[in-house]
C-alpha cells in the first residue's frame, strides 16, 4: 500500500515546521492526488489508513462489528483517568459504549425524544433572530454589517445548554452571569488546546505543562458545569419536579436522563458534558459552513446562487424561487449537509474484521479514515465538485456515502437530531427576519483547528425584511 512518508516523527516534525496542523486536510487531498484513493499515513502517535472513495466507506460499515470503535483523543482520556471521572461516549470502546450508546439513543437520537426538546430549540432561535433585529434596526441606515462567527458560537452555546441542561445561560443579549462567561472560555480553551496535543501519546503530553495545563484546567470548568445543574435539577426534583421549559419540557436531556434512571449518575454526567463539547464545535461548525456556502454562492439576498461556492445543506435557490423561507425544510431534512465545508475532516472506524479496500487488504484492528473533505472535492466523487448544483443529490445518481458530515452506523453522531433540529430553526427564524448580503463573493480560505473553519470569518450584511 503506497504510504506518505516513511518516520511518524519526522512527518510530525514536518507538520509543526510548516505551521502545525492547521492545513492537515489540504494535506490529506494532497495525498490522495500524489498515491491513490487509498494510502497510509503516519503522523506522531497516529497511525491509519486513508480513504477516499464512499464505496470504500461502505465496506467499512460493513467490517465495523459489534462495537464500532473510533479514534479516541488522548489528551481527554488522560483528563477523565486523572481526574476520576467516567468517559463518555466519544471516548467509549466495547460493551460499555454499546450500553451508554442504547440507553442515550431513546433520549437523543430517536425521533420522539429529539421532537421532546425541540420547542427549547425554537426558543433560543426566536431570541437571536429578535436580539440581532434589535441590533439592526439601531444601526443608522437600518444595515448591519458583522463577522458572525462570534454571534453563531454565542447561539449554539445557549441553545445547546438548553436543550441539555434545561437551563439559559444570558449570552444573546442578557446579562450572562459569570459562571456562563467561565463556561464558554473554557469550550473555547479546550478546543484550542485540544489540536496541539491530537498526536501525542499519552507520555509526552506533560512535556508541554503549560498547554497541558491549560487543556486540564478547561475541562475542569467544563464538568464542574455538569456538576453545578445536576445539583440544580436535583433541587428542583426535591421541590416537586425539574424547572418547567416552554412546550411542557420538564428540564432538557439531563433531566430526562436522570428521570429515566436507566444509566448511574457517572455515567450521565459524563455524556451530558461530551454532548456540551460536541454540540458546540459541530453545531457552531456546521453554522458557519452554512455562512461561508451564502457568501461565496451569492451577490446579495437569499437567493444567490452563482460562483464556484457551494452549501448543499441548504439550496439557496430554492428558497429565493419560493420566497419562503421555511423552504429550508426540505434541504436539511433531504440529507445533505455541507460537503466543500464539513465541520470533521474525517469518520474514523477500526474494523472488526480485515477488509478490502481498493484492492488492499486492511487487517482487523487498522485505524481508518475516511476523508470527509477530500472526497466532498474529489472530482472522480463529484463531477465538477465546486460548482453550486443541488440537483446532483435529486437525479437518478447514487448517493450513497457521499454525505458523511454526522459520521454513518451504530455510532453515528448521537446528536444529530439535535444539531439538524437546531441549525433549520436558527435558518427559519433569521432568513424569515432579514436579507443577507456577502462583503465579498472570493473564496473563504479554511483551517484545521480541531474542526474545519474559515480562516477568516466572512463578513456579512443585514437588513430586515420589513
Amino acid at each position: 500500500m503506497p504510504r506518505s512518508g516513511r518516520n511518524r516523527w519526522v512527518n510530525l516534525l514536518r507538520l509543526w515546521s510548516r505551521g502545525g496542523f492547521q492545513d492537515f486536510h489540504r494535506r490529506m487531498e494532497g495525498g490522495f492526488r500524489r498515491l491513490g484513493p487509498v494510502y497510509r499515513d503516519r503522523v506522531g502517535s497516529l497511525d491509519c489508513v486513508n480513504v477516499l472513495l464512499p464505496r470504500d466507506a461502505a465496506q467499512l460499515l460493513r467490517a465495523e462489528g459489534p462495537f464500532p470503535r473510533r479514534m479516541g483523543i488522548a489528551a481527554w482520556s488522560e483528563h477523565r483517568a486523572l481526574r476520576d471521572h467516567r468517559c463518555g461516549l466519544f471516548l467509549l470502546n466495547g460493551p460499555a459504549w454499546r450500553s451508554d450508546r442504547l440507553a442515550l439513543n431513546r433520549a437523543v437520537l430517536s425521533p420522539s425524544g429529539a421532537r421532546r426538546f425541540l420547542p427549547l430549540l425554537d426558543a433560543v432561535a426566536r431570541d437571536f433572530a429578535r436580539a440581532l433585529r434589535g441590533r439592526v434596526r439601531d444601526t443608522p441606515g437600518g444595515t448591519l454589517t458583522i463577522d458572525p462567527h462570534p454571534l453563531l458560537f454565542r447561539f449554539t452555546l445557549e441553545a445547546s445548554s438548553y436543550a441539555l441542561y434545561g437551563e439559559r445561560l444570558g449570552l444573546l443579549g442578557g446579562s450572562a452571569a459569570g459562571g456562563a462567561q467561565r463556561f464558554l472560555g473554557a469550550l473555547e480553551e479546550m478546543l484550542q488546546t485540544t489540536l496541539p496535543l491530537l498526536f501525542l501519546p499519552p507520555p509526552l503530553l506533560r512535556l508541554h505543562p503549560p498547554l497541558w495545563q491549560r487543556h486540564l484546567r478547561a475541562w475542569d470548568t467544563i464538568f464542574r458545569h455538569a456538576d453545578e445543574n445536576i445539583q440544580r435539577i436535583y433541587r428542583e426534583f426535591c421541590r416537586g419536579g425539574p424547572g418547567g421549559g416552554p412546550g411542557g419540557v420538564p428540564g432538557g436531556v439531563l433531566a430526562e436522563l436522570l428521570l429515566q434512571g436507566q444509566l448511574p449518575l457517572p455515567s450521565i454526567k459524563a455524556n451530558v458534558t461530551e454532548f456540551t463539547a460536541g454540540g458546540v464545535d459541530t453545531v457552531s461548525g456546521e453554522h458557519r459552513g452554512d455562512w461561508g456556502g451564502l457568501e461565496l454562492g451569492g451577490t446579495g439576498g437569499t437567493g444567490g446562487t452563482g460562483g464556484t461556492g457551494e452549501t448543499e445543506g441548504v439550496n439557496w435557490s430554492i428558497l429565493g424561487g419560493s420566497g419562503c423561507p421555511y423552504w429550508v425544510t426540505w434541504s436539511i431534512a433531504g440529507g445533505c449537509p455541507p460537503r466543500l465545508y464539513p465541520v470533521g475532516i474525517t469518520v474514523q472506524r477500526y474494523p472488526a474484521t480485515d477488509v478490502v479496500l481498493h484492492n488492499y487488504r486492511v487487517p482487523a484492528g487498522t485505524l481508518c479514515q475516511v476523508a470527509l473533505y477530500a472526497m466532498g472535492r474529489c472530482p472522480d466523487v463529484f463531477p465538477h465538485p465546486e460548482r453550486y448544483d443541488p440537483q446532483r443529490w435529486l437525479g437518478k445518481d447514487d448517493t450513497t456515502f457521499k454525505a458523511l458530515a454526522f459520521g454513518f452506523g451504530a455510532r453515528q453522531c448521537i446528536g444529530r437530531r439535535l444539531a439538524e433540529a437546531e441549525m433549520m430553526l436558527f435558518l427559519v427564524h433569521v432568513l424569515s427576519n432579514f436579507t443577507i448580503e456577502a462583503v465579498s463573493t472570493e473564496d473563504v480560505p479554511t483551517v484545521f483547528r480541531f474542526i474545519l473553519m474559515p480562516e477568516k470569518s466572512p463578513l456579512l450584511t443585514f437588513r430586515t425584511l420589513d
